[in-house]
This record gives C-alpha cells, sequence and structure tokens, in this order.
C-alpha cells in the first residue's frame, strides 16, 4: 500500500508541475516539465534525504558526540525491529524532529539541539519512537519525495511569474490569469496534497511510537512542550523551506496550528487526547494480566 499511495502521490505532483510548465510555455512547456519531473522523482527517491537534511543544517553524529541519544535510538530501533538509522543533530533552538529515507535500510532520524535540551529521557525516546514508526510506516519516503517536489512547484511558480511579468504586453489578461494561477494555485494545491496524507500519518506514527516505547504520557508530555516552545521559537530554515513542514513531528513554522483543512499537523490538543486513551488502553492490558504488545508486528 505505501507504494501505491507514492505512485499516486508522484502522479498528482507531476500532473501538477506539468500545469505550470504549460501556464509557462504552452504545449513545449509542458513536455520539458513532464522530463523534468521524471528526472526530479528519480533523484528524489534515491537523494531526497540528503536534500531534507542539507536544508536543515543537519550533522551526523554517533556515540563518541551524542552518546545518550545514540543509544536511546539504539535500544528503540531494536525494540521495532528496525535497522539502526543514521542520527543528526540540527543546531537549533525550536525543540523539534523528523525522521527521512527512502525505506527502513536507509533512514535517518534528526532531532534539534532545542529538542535535546528541553525533554527528559522519557520524552526524548518518546519522540524518536514516533519517527521510529514513520520509518516504519514507510512515511519518510512518501514525505520526504513530497517535499521535494512541492518546493520545486513552488519555485517554479516564482519562475513563471517572473517570465509571465517580461512578457504582459503579449499575453493580455489570459496571462495575468495565468500568473496568478500559477503563483497561487499551484503552491496551494500542492500543500493540500501535502496535507491530505500529513494529518493521518501522525496519529498513526503517536499510536505506534507510544507502543514502542511503552510509555504514551512521556510522548504526551513532549507534545505539549514541543507545541508550546514552536510557538515562541522561529525555525528558520523551515520557514526558509516551508515544504519540508509536514515532515517534523510538530509543526516548526510559525502560522496558525488548528485543526483544519490547511494545517500540516492535527491540532496537539487532539493527539494528546488519543494518547491519553492508549494509555488507559495499555493500563487495562496491563491490569488484565495480558502482555501489552511492543507494536502491532509483535
Amino acid at each position: 500500500m505505501s507504494y501505491l499511495r507514492t505512485a499516486i502521490l508522484l502522479a498528482g505532483l507531476t500532473a501538477l508541475f506539468m500545469g505550470v510548465g504549460y501556464l509557462i510555455g504552452g504545449p513545449d512547456g509542458a513536455i520539458i516539465a513532464f522530463f523534468v519531473a521524471a528526472a526530479m522523482n528519480f533523484f528524489a527517491y534515491w537523494n531526497g534525504d540528503r536534500i531534507v537534511l542539507s536544508m536543515h543544517g543537519a550533522q551526523e553524529v554517533d556515540e563518541q558526540t551524542v552518546p545518550e541519544l545514540l543509544h536511546i535510538v539504539a535500544d528503540l530501533a531494536h525494540r521495532a525491529r528496525l535497522p539502526m538509522p543514521r542520527v543528526y543533530v540540527i543546531d537549533n533552538l525550536q525543540p523539534n524532529a523528523f525522521a527521512t529515507g527512502r525505506n527502513p535500510a536507509h533512514a535517518a532520524v534528526a532531532a534539534t539541539t532545542g529538542l535535546l535540551n528541553m525533554l527528559s529521557a522519557d520524552e526524548l525516546a518518546g519522540v524518536i519512537s514516533h519517527e521510529l514508526a514513520h520509518v516504519r510506516n514507510r512515511d519518510t519516503l512518501l514525505m520526504t519525495v513530497t517535499a521535494t517536489i512541492a518546493g520545486a512547484i513552488s519555485m517554479l511558480a516564482q519562475f513563471g511569474m517572473l517570465f509571465r511579468g517580461g512578457r504582459r504586453d503579449r499575453n493580455g489578461g489570459i496571462g495575468a490569469i495565468g500568473t496568478l494561477l500559477m503563483v497561487v494555485m499551484a503552491p496551494l494545491a500542492a500543500m493540500l496534497v501535502q496535507m491530505a496524507i500529513s494529518r493521518t500519518r501522525e496519529y498513526a506514527a503517536d499510536d505506534m511510537g507510544a507502543r514502542i516505547s511503552g510509555n504514551p504520557e512521556a510522548l504526551a508530555s513532549a507534545l505539549a512542550k514541543i507545541d508550546a516552545a514552536a510557538r515562541r521559537i522561529e525555525n528558520i530554515s523551515a520557514e526558509q523551506n516551508p515544504a519540508t513542514a509536514p515532515l517534523f513531528i510538530i509543526n516548526p513554522l510559525s502560522g496558525a496550528r488548528m485543526d483544519n483543512l490547511f494545517s500540516t499537523h492535527p491540532s496537539t490538543e487532539n493527539r494528546i487526547a488519543a494518547l491519553g486513551r492508549l494509555e488507559v488502553q495499555m493500563g487495562l492490558a496491563r491490569s488484565g494480566g495480558r502482555r501489552e504488545q511492543a507494536g502491532p508486528w509483535d
């Protein structure tokens, strides 16, 4: 199913890319955009994780540099029956984290310095478990490729605005409408494609992550702290690359976090409530004498 979702998503984003190309250069522009999009899809599949990590200035770390973090990731990856991912740290005061990579064998987990400084060990384990759940569900391929292509659509739309602006005398009113569609509708459509899958995947990763760590309460506490801090602390690299926002555990952008059509994530309050219900379920399972499973794959 993950491969089908990825194929549908790439087809939709490719169609958007071709549409912008058509508005810029007509049929020839659409054909050129198709081949460019095909090349970008291939490149994003193999190199999207490196692109995203580079956008945020992530630096790979090891046991000599951040031993506590590496031990947490290694323990949780073992519980989740995943290969040990590469671990990165982002020098950013905003507490946040994301995972990337085309599959579990080529995954990476990135955490900001703000996250490492703010959370307790249990809360940090909850966040890492959430990110490993994305790896387990293969969300990382879907969202990394989406972020790369959606960002390219926005850049192409901006180029189209400049291109159309220089030809205003030749295109008249239709040119102005085309410019408006490129600048506003194309990036908006790309964002909506991202949002269509981002919200449900966060709930699923919260649930699986809490089962991996065995501590829904710690993850809920971490979400509350990250959300409150993200409202106050700007994430400059995310603001410069907004297409990558859905990758993060909490929306890193300065916009409102309402649980509506245009939000990159479900509301934190709803996610915490869902984790509270899971905590009750896990408590009932333990009190009933049955071992709570570490995850649905056991």
